[in-house]
């Protein structure tokens, strides 16, 4: 059972922001897809875990930018899955020109039971014969986020469409990171030219329901909290 996926994946302009470059949230966007075909492949994608009533649920994701291609390049994305624990595993990614890097995550995941609302191991969920033998893309880890803001870091409000509403019924996880991401200008995000992302989920939102966005500094960068009332729904540091 072969632990590794790729694909070459044309920059079009739908995936392209305002400087003509891969935009971050196509990147998550671009990691996402690639997740998902190779899950199908290895016979745990969606079609395969929801007559089991499993669902994949996404626990936290880091992503590292070292350059973004420009519209019109090709560009190889890739995946692959390290050793799991009893509960959770990570997925690595990579984006590639050439033999060259440009950008590089990896993602925690749960297998949720949708009737019993409990996670259900891995070892029930990957295939059979899966070998761990790539290296990690990501071995620095996740940056932890403390939920420590006051109503003076609040700088942004959003309501969710049903655009960012995916097959699980709720806000999809690079629904956020577009929302986050549009909570600044082109010249913010210049000035802040960020170059790595921590997303961390605590709680899943729903259509029509209103977001708040509290930001702070950080070492090295922003920590964001994203809440639905009072409960928080998303952490995020940027770099």
């Amino acid at each position: 059972m072969t632990n590794y996926f790729e694909k070459e994946v044309p920059v079009s302009p739908s995936l392209c922001d305002a400087d003509g470059k891969l935009s971050i949230w196509q990147l998550f966007n671009l990691f996402m897809d690639i997740a998902t075909d190779h899950a199908a492949a290895l016979g745990v994608g969606w079609a395969d875990l929801s007559p089991r009533h499993l669902f994949w649920l996404t626990v936290k994701t880091r992503v590292c930018i070292e350059d973004r291609p420009n519209m019109d390049e090709t560009v190889i994305v890739a995946t692959w899955l390290d050793p799991p624990t009893k509960l959770r595993g990570d997925r690595n990614y990579e984006l590639r020109r050439g033999g060259q890097v440009l950008a590089r995550g990896k993602t925690e995941w749960a297998a949720l039971n949708t009737e019993t609302m409990k996670l259900t191991p891995l070892s029930e969920v990957y295939p059979e014969g899966m070998t761990f033998e790539r290296p990690t893309a990501c071995p620095e880890g996740f940056t932890r986020v403390r939920d420590r803001f006051e109503e003076a870091d609040r700088y942004a409000e959003y309501t969710v469409r049903s655009t960012d509403i995916d097959i699980g019924g709720h806000m999809n996880n690079v629904a956020y990171v577009r929302a986050l991401l549009g909570t600044f200008s082109n010249r913010e995000l210049h000035e802040l030219a960020p170059t790595s992302f921590d997303v961390i989920f605590r709680n899943s939102v729903y259509e029509g329901d209103a977001l708040t966005f509290y930001r702070q500094p950080a070492e090295n960068g922003l920590d964001i909290r994203v809440s639905c009332g009072e409960t928080t729904a998303l952490l995020v540091h940027m770099e």
